[in-house]
Protein backbone atom coordinates (compact mmCIF):
# COMPACT_ATOMS: atom_id res chain seq x y z
CA UNK A 1 0.00 0.00 0.00
CA UNK A 2 1.77 3.63 -1.35
CA UNK A 3 1.48 5.74 1.46
CA UNK A 4 2.30 9.74 0.52
CA UNK A 5 3.07 12.21 3.59
CA UNK A 6 3.47 15.90 3.53
CA UNK A 7 4.50 18.43 5.63
CA UNK A 8 6.01 22.03 5.44
CA UNK A 9 2.44 23.68 5.41
CA UNK A 10 1.95 26.90 7.51
CA UNK A 11 1.02 30.15 7.84
CA UNK A 12 2.41 32.97 6.25
CA UNK A 13 2.76 36.61 5.41
CA UNK A 14 2.27 37.75 1.24
CA UNK A 15 5.53 37.76 -0.16
CA UNK A 16 6.82 34.99 2.20
CA UNK A 17 7.89 31.43 1.44
CA UNK A 18 7.40 27.86 2.08
CA UNK A 19 8.98 24.43 1.11
CA UNK A 20 6.37 21.58 1.06
CA UNK A 21 7.54 18.09 0.97
CA UNK A 22 5.81 15.16 0.39
CA UNK A 23 7.63 11.22 1.08
CA UNK A 24 6.16 8.58 -0.33
CA UNK A 25 6.65 4.65 0.47
CA UNK A 26 5.06 1.33 -0.03
CA UNK A 27 5.75 1.99 -3.94
CA UNK A 28 8.76 2.68 -6.21
CA UNK A 29 9.28 6.37 -6.66
CA UNK A 30 11.48 6.81 -9.01
CA UNK A 31 10.32 6.88 -13.19
CA UNK A 32 6.35 7.97 -11.84
CA UNK A 33 5.04 11.00 -12.33
CA UNK A 34 4.59 13.22 -8.62
CA UNK A 35 2.21 16.02 -8.30
CA UNK A 36 0.99 18.81 -6.53
CA UNK A 37 -2.77 20.48 -6.21
CA UNK A 38 -4.26 22.83 -3.97
CA UNK A 39 -8.32 23.24 -2.87
CA UNK A 40 -9.47 26.08 -1.33
CA UNK A 41 -12.86 26.19 0.62
CA UNK A 42 -15.50 26.36 -2.18
CA UNK A 43 -13.96 25.51 -4.78
CA UNK A 44 -12.84 22.68 -6.72
CA UNK A 45 -9.25 20.88 -6.46
CA UNK A 46 -6.89 22.28 -9.32
CA UNK A 47 -3.57 21.25 -10.30
CA UNK A 48 -0.20 23.29 -9.04
CA UNK A 49 2.99 21.66 -10.31
CA UNK A 50 4.10 17.69 -11.64
CA UNK A 51 7.16 16.36 -12.47
CA UNK A 52 7.88 13.53 -14.85
CA UNK A 53 9.47 9.94 -14.07
CA UNK A 54 12.26 12.12 -16.12
CA UNK A 55 12.17 14.83 -13.76
CA UNK A 56 10.46 17.18 -16.19
CA UNK A 57 8.61 20.18 -14.62
CA UNK A 58 5.23 21.70 -14.98
CA UNK A 59 3.31 24.51 -13.94
CA UNK A 60 0.20 25.57 -13.68
CA UNK A 61 -0.30 29.63 -15.07
CA UNK A 62 -1.00 30.65 -11.93
CA UNK A 63 2.03 29.61 -10.17
CA UNK A 64 5.04 29.86 -12.85
CA UNK A 65 8.21 31.46 -12.05
CA UNK A 66 6.86 31.35 -8.39
CA UNK A 67 7.05 27.44 -7.16
CA UNK A 68 9.50 25.56 -8.15
CA UNK A 69 9.15 21.27 -8.12
CA UNK A 70 11.94 18.74 -7.58
CA UNK A 71 12.07 15.39 -6.57
CA UNK A 72 14.61 13.13 -4.82
CA UNK A 73 14.69 9.54 -5.75
CA UNK A 74 16.86 8.25 -3.05
CA UNK A 75 15.08 9.86 -0.33
CA UNK A 76 11.37 9.05 -2.23
CA UNK A 77 10.20 12.67 -2.02
CA UNK A 78 9.23 15.28 -3.72
CA UNK A 79 9.33 18.94 -2.90
CA UNK A 80 7.72 21.99 -4.08
CA UNK A 81 9.24 25.41 -3.16
CA UNK A 82 6.90 28.65 -3.00
CA UNK A 83 7.62 31.67 -3.30
CA UNK A 84 6.41 34.89 -3.13
CA UNK A 85 3.06 33.72 -2.05
CA UNK A 86 -0.31 35.31 -2.42
CA UNK A 87 -3.24 35.54 -0.57
CA UNK A 88 -4.78 33.69 -3.34
CA UNK A 89 -2.39 30.92 -2.48
CA UNK A 90 -4.38 29.68 0.86
CA UNK A 91 -5.78 26.23 0.18
CA UNK A 92 -5.17 22.68 1.46
CA UNK A 93 -2.26 21.55 -0.75
CA UNK A 94 -1.97 17.50 -1.74
CA UNK A 95 1.06 15.61 -3.59
CA UNK A 96 -0.02 12.69 -5.81
CA UNK A 97 1.62 10.07 -7.58
CA UNK A 98 0.72 8.74 -10.58
CA UNK A 99 1.06 5.16 -11.83
CA UNK A 100 2.91 6.51 -15.33
CA UNK A 101 5.84 8.99 -15.88
CA UNK A 102 3.44 11.22 -17.34
CA UNK A 103 2.05 14.09 -15.95
CA UNK A 104 -1.81 15.44 -16.48
CA UNK A 105 -3.27 18.29 -14.86
CA UNK A 106 -6.61 16.14 -14.10
CA UNK A 107 -6.97 14.94 -10.69
CA UNK A 108 -8.63 11.34 -11.80
CA UNK A 109 -5.88 10.64 -13.39
CA UNK A 110 -3.57 10.07 -10.36
CA UNK A 111 -3.74 6.92 -8.28
CA UNK A 112 -2.39 7.81 -4.94
CA UNK A 113 -2.77 10.86 -2.58
CA UNK A 114 -1.81 12.21 0.46
CA UNK A 115 -3.69 13.98 3.50
CA UNK A 116 -2.85 16.92 2.36
CA UNK A 117 -1.04 20.13 4.56
CA UNK A 118 -2.88 23.77 4.87
CA UNK A 119 -1.09 26.30 3.27
CA UNK A 120 -2.35 30.12 4.65
CA UNK A 121 -1.00 32.80 3.58
CA UNK A 122 -2.01 36.54 5.06
CA UNK A 123 -2.16 39.97 3.47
Amino acid sequence: QVQLVESGGGLVQAGGSLRLSCAVSGRTFSGYAMGWFRQAPGREREFVAGISGSARPYYSDSVVGRFTITRDNAKSTVYLQMNSLKPEDTAVYSCARKSSAVVTTTSGDWRSWGQGTQVTVSS
